[in-house]
């Protein structure tokens, strides 16, 4: 028979799958989307191509979440079952229809708007992880093993980085905007796209090593 536990390992393994597969296509979308040389329609397809492939990704970072924590419960990593977990569900669930939301409205003002509550979201998940992770290393409690403390740590951590890109991508729905606008001629907007291509590009390399990092953790689990 197969169990509950081995399930959530499964769908845990496709979401790292679809986030870091997904995080590389975008990567590769953005060198069109960012190119002068192209023309403002067919820069706009490469923008559409990326969005398509980046609601994968940002679906899989969100699950990993909820996942996570039900398989430390099941491994005794980390103490909150039961009702806690039903609630983490819960809130992933509605977490995933507002990401869902602003994809389908991406190219509108909602779309923005949406967006923002999606980051706001993870302003206060962030340093609420980040901080029980540092604490759970220094004092081995709420989580009882290290290496899964350090894996909540990283992925706090990685969520800062996803929020960058999620800026980034952001700005391409405001810039081609003003691009159409102005005929689709602006040496000020090129350059700003640029220089969020090449900070994307940084952000995504250490993206990938601490991705490859938390699946290590998780696989050998080494303290």
């Amino acid at each position: 028979m197969i169990t509950q536990h081995e399930i959530l390992v499964w769908l845990h393994i496709l979401a790292m799958v679809y986030w870091l597969g997904g995080e590389w296509g975008v990567f590769q979308s953005a060198y069109n989307v960012a190119n002068p040389k192209l023309g403002l329609d067919e820069r706009r397809r490469h923008m559409e191509t990326a969005y398509r492939i980046d609601i994968l990704a940002r679906t899989g970072i969100i699950l990993l979440l909820p996942l996570g924590l039900h398989m430390g419960y099941n491994l005794g990593a980390q103490p909150w079952g039961g009702n806690f977990l039903t609630v983490v569900w819960l809130l992933t669930i509605a977490w995933l229809a507002l990401t869902w939301g602003a994809f389908v409205k991406r190219e509108t003002d909602t779309g923005i708007a949406l967006t923002r509550w999606d980051e706001r979201i993870r302003y206060v998940l962030i340093p609420l992880l980040a901080g029980i992770a540092i604490w759970s290393l220094v004092t081995g409690a709420p989580f009882t093993q290290g290496w899964y403390s350090a894996k909540v740590l990283i992925y706090s951590g990685l969520l800062v980085i996803g929020l960058g890109l999620r800026f980034i991508m952001r700005h391409w729905t405001t810039i081609f905007r003003a691009l159409a606008a102005r005929g689709g001629n602006d040496a000020a907007l090129e350059a700003q796209l640029a220089r969020e291509l090449s900070m994307g590009r940084l952000l995504a390399y250490v993206y990938w090593i601490g991705i490859g990092s938390v699946a290590l953790l998780g696989v050998a689990k080494p303290f």
